[in-house]
């Protein structure tokens, strides 16, 4: 058994894996890896020299060529090194999203960082994220998360993310883009993004927020879907959740009611579980 813990983080494109994944590794203490970037360095190295993402025969011979490295700073950030060169802000340009889409679907690419990833999970305590760590690269990770959310919510935080970063984008050029990265990552021969089977599901930025233990945001987040949207139960447990971690067990179980008073589809039936035990909880607390 290997004396290093890891944790896998997979999920589509935008949905906030790695702000999870920096948020827990800081906490923890662990080693943060962030694939994504690795495969937008390679991408960026054929694009660079002229070549063809989405060609085999135009990448394969130009793996042998590639000085790749990962450094990593005092603050336990990851830098990405070509050549020598720094190109940790050149890969979050929004071109080469596309080039690591492309590149990542060649399976002689996931072959060439496949024992670079694990190397550092044998060496470390890692939180690792991508499309396909808890299936493909650490099948054996401790813990496996899979992160999720609308393309709506992901369009809108990538668009976020480019405009700090000075570049113009377009909301809804956007969400096409991340429409088609999702059918092409979920479709690709190799290693398809996939849930694990023994993967915990966050499906919306309030759970990631809960997670990262921003609570305040997490609050906003769910009051603001609550408007949006009044009878979502996850929406309603998750209110309950917080105002009963205030004391405030009237409104919690306000809360909890009107998310147990309704009809439910399948994909209620876990939340509307944890609704009646936390209601069942506080009214035996009294």
């Amino acid at each position: 058994m290997s004396q290093y813990y890891s944790i896998a983080i997979d999920g589509p494109a935008g949905a906030g894996k790695s702000s999870l994944a920096k948020a827990l590794a800081a906490r923890l203490g662990f080693l943060y890896v962030d694939t994504g970037a690795i495969y937008r360095t390679v991408g960026l190295y054929v694009a660079r020299q002229g070549g063809d993402c989405g060609k085999l025969e135009e990448v394969l011979p130009r793996l042998p060529e590639i000085k790749l490295s990962l450094r990593y700073g005092d603050d336990g950030q990851q830098h990405m090194l070509l050549g020598g060169e720094d190109v940790t802000e050149a890969i979050r340009e929004n071109a080469v999203s596309r080039y690591a889409s492309q590149v990542s679907a060649h399976q002689p690419v996931r072959d060439f960082l496949l024992d670079m990833q694990r190397e550092l999970a044998r060496q470390h305590n890692v939180i690792m994220d991508g499309r396909d760590i808890g299936t493909v690269v650490l099948p054996q990770a401790d813990v496996k998360i899979f992160l999720t959310a609308s393309v709506e919510q992901r369009a809108l935080r990538r668009c976020r993310e480019l405009e700090a970063r000075g570049q113009a984008v377009d909301l809804e050029t956007l969400k096409k883009e991340i429409t088609q990265r999702d059918y092409d990552d979920s479709h690709r021969a190799a290693a398809p993004l996939r849930q694990a089977e023994d993967a915990v599901v966050l499906d919306n930025l309030g759970q990631l927020y809960l997670a990262m233990g921003d609570r305040e945001k997490a609050l906003t987040y769910f009051k603001k879907a609550h408007e949006n949207k009044p009878r979502q139960v996850d929406t309603l447990y998750y209110l309950a959740r917080l105002a009963a971690e205030d004391g405030d067990t009237k409104q919690a179980i306000d809360y909890l009611n009107s998310a147990l008073d309704g009809n439910y589809s399948a994909l209620c039936t876990t939340t509307r579980q944890q609704a009646l035990d936390l209601k069942a909880e506080l009214e035996k607390k009294g």
